[in-house]
């Protein structure tokens, strides 16, 4: 049985005694050392280290320390070995026996390069592919996979496309990739966010206008959006908030692909495919006669929605890091992120979604005294993890007890040295807690409410509140 072990193993085995002569070697050991074992049988193997076969060896490293070794070997066949030495001891506690095994390790070291070379390559196709296509976006859900995948579907037409969702969740980037995928890729991508511009000026900043249009105007006139976008993608954010007067002069323009400047007979031609993004419930508004029914299937073409952070929390990682990467650049600096600061910002509701996360990060990177970012206080990690079952934040000195209220606005002399803002804010945050127990979401929130959904997420991240899902 010894015989077959030392012929049918794939490792060389050596068999010395307690002063190194070979007693017994595998019959592979030419293969590996260059020398029949038949010649090496009666041989001390520190002769044979002399002769650069067996270099190091393991045996006399054992002999020397009376204990297992471990060393790697080059043969004079150029093979990378690892050699291990055994001691085996007789009954006085004297070396009798030294076994050593033998793996050569040159194929696997070949293939781990190949290996290696391999991933690289593949690293680099990806990351090449990443900038090709996706340039602004940062992703590994599945949930935003489908959405990129659609919107791939859609690249070659030039059909409206309306994005749908909450505040922060990277509508804007979406958009931006939407048009870079499209024919219109060459063509500018103008992006006009509507709840940033006074309705005063809203239309001049739209159509633009001629020289002496209007008292105030510039000598050389102004070259309007619909004149930037022109051979582009025109990006409406925020498009509920367009006002009334607006949404029917865009609506005519979409239908006659054609418009005027501001005190102009002249015709311009209208270039462009548009596309919008909204947190809010357009079909909501229409009912309410906020927002006209034909303008709404002009612009709602192919609508996307765009699910929020916490319903695609495996982003969150990759977000991080993407992010940390640019404040690199941006402070020249090699800052990381502790494991813990990570998690704590996996298990976030993130309320503002995207942007939120990015503002949150960006504020302990520049506070972070080190290289290691860590989360910023432990106040702020309070409010976020103290939650009750509804969600709402525990906050012991605002909190009003239903003995207090009773339903009822508190008395001031239930919260002495309180002003009327902070009681008005006190009824406020009970008043969104009760709704908060029959809502799931934000919008619905709002719809209860009667306010607009922007408001209802200023209001939860005021008080430290959080919907449902």
């Amino acid at each position: 049985m010894f015989e077959v072990i030392l012929e049918r193993s794939s490792d060389n085995i050596v068999i010395t005694d307690g002063q190194g002569y070979i007693l017994s070697a595998s019959a592979n050991f030419y293969r590996i050392y260059g020398i029949p074992f038949q010649e090496v049988i009666g041989r001390r193997v520190d002769e044979l280290e002399k002769a650069d076969v067996l270099k190091p060896s393991v045996t006399l490293e054992v002999i020397a320390q009376r204990r297992e070794v471990q060393v790697m070997q080059t043969t004079t066949a150029g093979l990378h070995v690892m050699a291990m030495g055994f001691p085996v001891f007789d009954e006085e506690g004297e070396l009798a026996r030294v076994v050593s095994f033998s793996r050569d390790l040159t194929d696997f070291n070949l293939l781990q390069q190949e290996f290696e070379a391999l991933q690289k390559s593949r690293a680099q196709e990806l990351a090449s592919e990443t900038e090709e296509n996706t340039p602004h976006l940062v992703y590994r859900s599945k949930v935003l996979s489908e959405v990129v995948r659609l919107i791939r579907r859609i690249s070659a037409s030039d059909l409206s496309v309306l994005f749908l969702g909450e505040s922060g969740v990277g509508k804007t980037e979406l958009a931006r990739f939407a048009h870079e995928q499209s024919q219109r890729r060459d063509g500018p991508f103008i992006d006009i966010n509507c709840a940033a511009i006074p309705e005063s000026i809203f239309e001049s900043e739209i159509f633009g206008y001629e020289a002496g249009a209007f008292s105030g105007a510039d000598r050389k006139g102004k070259e309007g959006v619909l004149e930037a976008a022109r051979g582009g993608t025109l990006f409406l954010d925020e498009v509920g908030e367009l006002p009334a007067q607006l949404q029917t002069k865009l609506l005519k323009v979409l239908q006659d692909g054609e418009y005027r400047k501001l005190g102009s007979t002249k015709t311009y031609k209208a270039d462009f495919r548009l596309m919008c993004a909204t947190n809010r419930d357009l079909m909501k508004m229409v009912d309410d006669g906020q927002f006209r029914l034909d303008l709404y299937f002009r612009i709602n073409g192919f609508p996307v929605y765009v699910p929020a952070l916490r319903e695609r929390r495996s982003d969150i990682v990759v977000l991080v890091h993407s992010f940390i990467n640019e404040l690199n650049q941006q402070y020249n600096d090699t800052k990381y992120i502790s494991d813990a600061a990570l998690s704590d910002l996996q298990h976030r509701e993130w309320l503002g979604n995207v942007r939120e996360l990015k503002n949150t990060l960006e504020r302990w990177y520049v506070i972070a005294p080190g290289q290691c970012i860590e989360v910023a206080d432990t106040s702020e990690r309070r409010r976020y993890s103290a939650t009750t079952s509804s969600g709402a934040v525990t906050d012991a000195k605002s909190a009003i007890t239903d003995e207090q209220s009773n339903g009822m606005l508190p008395e001031l002399t239930h919260m002495p040295g309180e002003g009327l803002k902070t009681l008005l804010e006190h009824y406020e945050k009970r008043i969104i807690e009760d709704a908060l127990s029959q809502c799931k979401s934000s919008y619905e929130l709002a719809e209860k409410l009667k306010i607009s959904q922007p408001s209802v997420i200023r209001r939860l991240q005021k008080y430290g509140l959080t919907t449902r899902v």
